[in-house]
């Protein structure tokens, strides 16, 4: 059986209502740029019967070594995962899904960092979609999106605001329209000074074959950007993707899953205006025994 289209699923496909603001554009954002890693990255996961899995990290950059390690444990409705990394920061979240219908919320902190400790909230019905979240500190940090609309069509926004210099940090819009068989949508970002416009579509829905375009608009430079990505079922466990931009920079990734959910990933980049530089090439391994 040949790759299918759920390499780029439907974003908030379990609910029939809109999809969450922060996944309006992702499904082309994920041809475009999900995978491609230009250093050497290393990722084992062990996972038990008892709901406990442990996963190792590992990525090369240059000549220094960073890596983490996590371990996730699933009871019923609740899931706690907690990260120590090569910084010795110890990174601690506990969700909580389903405690009243269409709710998912989530307490994450990090030690040393006293300040670090946050609670999110997500809300899912037919006719919206809530995201909130706040810092716990005595002058918190505040973000809140929601989008309206149906499964196919949603209208969204977003806010950040610090309440320590009572100003706006973010404040973004978009629109996001979703098919089976392609995605369009157009967001102004940065406080109203980028435009992005983003469309995939599947022209292969047996092979999972897409096709995907990103093009940005900077109002205060007058600068314009585009991507545009492919990716190819060259077997049923083969794909490869590609992406160039304005720039002139090619990009080709080769993804193999040699085991099931095992993947080894191998991505390159050539930048015709750095010849001075050798291209730039990554291999990662994902492992899962």
């Amino acid at each position: 059986m040949h790759q299918t289209f759920e390499a780029f699923p439907l974003p908030g496909k379990m609910s029939n209502g809109p999809v969450p603001f922060n996944e309006v554009g992702k499904r082309a954002k994920d041809l475009l740029y999900k995978d491609y890693n230009f250093d050497h990255k290393f990722l084992l996961t062990l996972a038990s019967e008892s709901g406990l899995g442990l996963t190792a990290s590992g990525v090369k950059i240059k000549q220094v070594f960073v890596g983490d390690i996590s371990s996730k444990y699933q009871n019923g409705r609740t899931t706690i995962d907690v990260k120590v990394d090569s910084n010795s920061t110890v990174s601690t979240t506990v969700t909580v899904n389903e405690a009243i219908a269409g709710l998912k919320s989530s307490f994450s902190f990090k030690i040393p960092d006293h300040k670090s400790g946050k609670l999110n909230l997500q809300y899912l019905n037919e006719k919206i979609a809530l995201n909130c979240g706040i810092g716990m500190t005595t002058t918190p940090l505040l973000d809140c999106a929601a989008s309206v609309g149906i499964k196919e069509l949603s209208f969204g926004a977003e806010v950040g605001f610090d309440s320590a210099s009572a100003s706006f940090t973010k404040y973004n819009c978009g629109v996001g329209y979703n098919k089976s068989d392609f995605s369009a949508s157009l967001v102004l970002a940065d406080k109203g000074e980028t435009l992005k416009a983003s469309y995939i579509h599947l022209y292969n829905p047996k092979r999972g074959d897409a096709v995907a375009a990103e093009l940005t608009h900077r109002f205060n430079s007058g600068d314009n950007n585009f991507a545009l990505g492919s990716s190819h079922a060259i077997d049923p466990l083969t794909t490869l993707k590609t992406r160039v931009c304005d720039r002139g920079r090619v990009a080709v990734l080769c993804q193999h899953q040699w085991r099931p959910k095992s993947f080894i990933t191998l991505s390159a980049e050539y930048d015709p205006k750095a010849f001075s530089e050798p291209s730039k090439v990554g291999l990662a391994l994902a492992l899962k025994p």
